[in-house]
């Protein structure tokens, strides 16, 4: 059965040869690790006797193979260690012994008790790069507690945003604030990465949740509070306009963007308002953005009056003026740029059959990731242990004890 990682250490990737622990669960740690997966890193997914949560969530074919995990988890290999047992304890630190990062999603108090503090880590392999993480910053009242998205989205204020449009306080109904912060963890393994080719030295890395995403929510947002004292209220008022919204046309939606002075004076003309675009409400950006609900309540009411979507579509690549279709879910699958990029990527399974699954976004020199459908529960203990120099008495001790867990084909 060909669904295992391969053995990035024989391929050319930007990350061959970089072995990677990963310690997480959910989506944050996975979303990150199957980017480093993606591009090259040999990436151990270190899982308890469970499996990962996501192992659940979402329609499947096969147990603890659901769709949610499916679509974080490509790209690596899977071994199971029930790390509140010594043996597992021990079998781990052997890994680390052989890794270039070990990423965890686990609170520092946690670690601490499974015996696995940064400093034990380090200790152990001093050229060990450690991301941990978790919800919040050490230092403040709120560290160490648990941490979601939802608990993240609220937080930082993104979830207060649909308020300002009129509406009610409302989840993005997304995890962004897991895969931003997955983004975020990427980043890190990779910057420390370079760091210690630079001086030799490892690091230790903190991602917190709560400050990354004030941060994000921040650099728009924070506008007139971007100053000592405010200028003026805080909200991103382009943003935060309930019209700004895909606009209804005759038979559909339309994504538009007129943005810059000539976009809008094209747009002007095109309607047959040339005289908007000498309007001291129009006239430029700041005073476009301060009248902006009167402006894009205009354009909405025109765009809905004025034809169907291909029309306009039609009109703005004419004027040069940024737009698309609105695309639902389903619509993805057909879409014909996506198409031929050849975006989607179909992995067979001996026992699952075809998947279809988003290509990494990225190419290194015109070429497209590797990928491999992601790993059985403890589908690879026995080889991943094997390779840390554990022979085979030593793992079959550890099966035998349920320190560790080797998935067995049916």
């Amino acid at each position: 059965m060909d669904s295992g990682a391969a053995d990035s250490t024989t391929c050319t990737s930007p990350l061959a040869g970089i072995r990677v622990l990963d310690l997480t669960s959910v989506m944050l740690g996975p979303y990150a690790t199957q980017m480093l997966g993606d591009y090259g890193a040999n990436v151990i997914k270190i899982e308890a006797p469970s499996g990962d949560t996501t192992r659940r969530t979402g329609p499947g074919k096969e147990h603890n193979m659901a769709s949610v995990f499916l679509g974080a988890n490509r790209c690596k290999r899977s071994i199971v260690l029930d790390l509140k047992k010594p043996d597992a304890r021990d079998a781990l630190l052997k890994l680390v012994d052989t890794a270039d990062v070990l990423i965890h999603s686990m609170r520092p108090q946690k670690m601490a008790a499974l015996g696995l503090a940064p400093q034990v880590l380090r200790d152990r392999n001093p050229r060990l790069v450690v991301v941990a993480a978790y919800g919040f910053a050490q230092g403040g009242p709120y560290s160490g507690r648990p941490a979601y998205d939802d608990i993240i989205q609220g937080l930082c204020g993104l979830a207060s945003l649909p308020e300002r449009v009129g509406g009610q306080p409302a989840y993005t109904p997304s995890v962004i604030a897991d895969k931003t912060c997955g983004l975020f963890a990427a980043q890190a393994v990779l910057m420390a990465l370079i760091g210690r080719g630079r001086t030799g030295q490892a690091s230790y890395v903190e991602v917190p949740m709560f400050e990354a995403m004030t941060g994000f929510t921040l650099a728009e947002h924070a506008y007139g509070g971007m100053f000592d004292p405010p200028t003026g209220p805080l909200g991103y008022d382009r943003l935060l306009t309930p019209w700004r919204r895909p606009y209804p046309t005759r038979d559909g939606h339309l994504c538009m963007v007129p943005y810059t002075d000539q976009h809008w004076r094209s747009f002007f003309a095109e309607i047959g308002k040339p005289e908007l675009q000498d309007d001291p409400r129009f006239c430029g950006m700041t005073e476009r953005t301060q009248h902006i609900d009167l402006l894009y309540a205009m354009v909405g009411r025109r765009l809905a009056e004025g034809g169907t979507t291909a029309h306009w579509l039609a009109v703005c690549e004419r004027l040069d003026i940024p737009a698309a279709p609105l695309n639902r879910l389903e619509d993805l699958y057909s879409d014909p740029h996506l198409a031929a990029t050849d975006f989607f990527k179909t992995l067979v399974d001996a026992r699952m059959g075809a998947l279809r699954m988003p290509r990494a976004a990225l190419r290194f020199d015109g070429q497209d990731a590797v990928l491999s459908v992601p790993p059985r529960l403890g589908q690879h203990t026995r080889e991943v242990l094997s390779e840390a120099g554990m022979d085979d008495a030593a793992i079959d001790g550890l099966l035998s004890s349920g320190a560790a867990a080797q998935w067995i084909e049916p």
